[in-house]
């Protein structure tokens, strides 16, 4: 094993935290109407906690307005319940076939909160990454310990780490960012 294995190892494990933060930032609410919103709610389907995007489809016909189309009629108010009991601050309606959920203007101080959050999961995220940086170097310097590296292809592959680190943890900035800015804008 070499310095480069370390490095080869490192990257896909840090496009996992991204890949993991995207899709945590696509469940925080901005002003428009977006399907992905209700991926974190999970329905008591006959005493099994699913997934709603597992057992209905999810629509967005207009900027403020979602659907919910079950698969199995009979679990319209299951699922009313679960999207009522998500704290997602959605009050959905069912015409017995659909279940219609009006997406309300977000609030200044709700604006506020959601940013909060975002920067929260930001931060577990940056967390993620510099686990990930520490446990790269300490191998590097484990393969010194060893002798199967030298000191200078150690020292290398401690600056490749940290770029690497930089690069992801500037990604992370730059998306919450972008979130930010659509949580804000009215």
């Amino acid at each position: 094993m070499s310095e480069k294995d370390v490095i080869k190892d490192t990257r896909p494990r840090m496009d996992t935290v991204i890949e993991d933060f995207q899709r945590k930032l696509a469940t925080v609410r901005t002003g428009r109407a977006a399907v992905s919103l209700l991926d974190s709610v999970m329905v008591d389907y006959y005493g099994t906690p699913t997934p709603l995007n597992q057992m209905a489809s999810v629509h967005a016909p207009e900027p403020a307005m979602l659907t919910v189309q079950p698969w199995d009629q009979t679990q319209v108010a299951v699922i009313e319940k679960a999207i009522r009991t998500a704290d997602l601050g959605l009050n959905p309606s069912n015409d017995g076939k659909l279940v219609r959920i009006p997406v309300p203007p977000l609030t200044e101080e709700r604006r506020k909160q959601l940013a909060k959050q975002c920067h929260e999961i930001a931060e577990d995220h940056r967390t993620a990454v510099r686990n990930i940086r520490r446990d790269s170097n300490e191998r590097l310097k484990k393969l010194l310990k060893d002798k199967q590296i030298s000191e200078d292809n150690e020292r290398d592959g401690l600056e490749e780490v940290q770029k690497l680190t930089n690069t992801y943890i500037t990604r992370i900035d730059d998306l919450t960012k972008s979130k930010e800015q659509d949580i804000t804008s009215v």
